[in-house]
């Protein structure tokens, strides 16, 4: 594992944190004694969507594509 004084991570930060986020942790030193140690992050899994899990909860009327046509209609041309 590499080690980076505090200056050096400094003028450097962008490409030692891509560094890292591609899996190359470092650890920055001052003085040479060590301070940290940077890890990239490890990804959260995604949760599995479950494709009908509220079936039954909700349901959608046969004349939903033309419910309020009329009271549209009649804000737009009046009556």
């Amino acid at each position: 594992m590499k080690t980076v004084n505090i200056h050096e991570a400094k003028t450097h930060l962008s490409r030692l944190v891509e560094e890292a986020a591609k899996g190359e942790a470092f650890v920055i030193a001052k003085a040479g004694k060590p301070m940290v140690k940077v890890v990239p992050l490890e990804e959260a899994p995604k949760k599995k969507r479950r494709a009908g899990f509220l079936k039954g909860y909700a349901s959608v009327p046969d004349d939903f594509d033309t419910m309020f046509a009329k009271e549209i209609e009649e804000m737009f041309y009046g009556k």
